[in-house]
């Protein structure tokens, strides 16, 4: 069995933490996840490395084996953990085991025999266009921070972009004009339409823009980012989520949806209006298309629709339809 090079520090490593360390270096640059995944995969690694320390005693990865896992798994259930958060930290951990497996690091993987608990997959939360009309015209497009926080719904709605991938917006990304260079999951680049409403939104924000980079007094200024705070600094992913919570609270909507919730609106109405599904996929970044399909469940009645404006044995001519019988009946009659 392989052991992989201890790296050079003024503190030794443990064996453990070693490859805990390679592990995390190798999604960062390898598999470019995000700094929030990242967190959270060393988070969930540091919880497994003290529960096999503090209650199995285990302090050597080779060691572990299917009944560790479990005992884990029902420690993580005795909390109360959602079945969500279960299977996301047993993904860490899985991906983990299978990074040290493929380097022979084990000789075999523990978690090849170990069933995640299944959960049932939530339906998109989404708002009617009529919502999304009301929403976007909360906020006050006559000052610096109503102009912005109307451009950051307008250019949710109109992309369907990420929070993420919202805040990391550069000026240089919205060029040309008219589409928005974005960097998604594994830093996946796609280039999207914004469409007229958005800019006309961005244009009345950038007449105020300048007056939040005059904010910045002796604070850093973010002077290429689009979206900025009232410090002039780039806007952050908490922030987007309060200026979407605020006008979902002033206006009437049905539900209290999170700004995931404008790309859930984004991608819903496009399949109501007869997007294809792919160009969709496309549109949001999902690696897969199985991730997209979930918006075919979202509105019955409109599938219903396609279906009968569609499909050969949904459209009877018109005498048929009157009486009530079909050519079968006929033919039987």
């Amino acid at each position: 069995m392989t052991k992989p090079t201890q790296p050079s520090s003024t503190v030794e490593l443990t064996q453990a933490e070693a490859w805990m360390q390679q592990y995390l270096n190798y999604m960062r640059v390898v598999r470019q996840s995000s700094e929030h995944t990242m967190r959270a995969y060393e988070r969930d690694l540091h919880a497994f490395r003290d529960y096999l320390r503090e209650e199995q005693e285990i302090s050597d990865w080779t060691e572990v084996n299917r009944f560790h896992i479990r005992g884990y798994l029902a420690k993580l259930h005795q909390a109360e953990n959602k079945a969500t958060t279960i299977r996301r930290k047993c993904s860490s951990l899985r991906s983990f085991f299978r990074f040290m497996e493929r380097r022979e690091w084990l000789e075999s993987n523990p978690f090849h025999f170990i069933t995640l608990p299944k959960i049932a997959r939530e339906l998109p939360r989404f708002l009617t266009i009529d919502e999304v009309n009301e929403l976007l015209q909360a906020p006050d497009a006559r000052d610096p921070l109503g102009a912005r926080d109307r451009a950051i719904l307008e250019v949710m709605y109109a992309t369907g972009m990420r929070v993420s991938e919202l805040v990391s917006l550069d000026l240089r990304d919205l060029e040309p004009w008219g589409f928005a260079k974005v960097l998604g999951k594994r830093r996946k680049e796609r280039v999207i339409p914004v469409g007229r409403s958005a800019l006309q939104a961005l244009e009345q924000y950038y007449l105020f823009r300048s007056q939040l980079l005059a904010a910045a007094d002796h604070k850093p200024a973010c002077p290429e980012a689009v979206f900025l705070n009232n410090k002039g600094g780039r806007l952050t992913e908490r922030s987007v989520h309060r200026v979407v919570h605020r006008y979902v609270l002033e206006t009437s909507t049905r539900l209290r949806i999170s700004p995931h919730g404008l790309r859930h609106s984004f991608a819903t109405h496009l399949l109501e209006a007869g997007a294809d599904l792919r160009g969709i996929q496309e549109l949001l970044g999902h690696a897969s298309l199985s991730t997209t399909q979930r918006y075919t469940h979202v509105n019955v009645a409109s599938l219903i629709a396609v279906h009968q404006k569609a499909h050969p044995r949904s459209r009877l001519p018109a005498t048929e339809a009157n009486s009530g019988t079909s050519p079968d009946t006929k033919a039987h009659d």
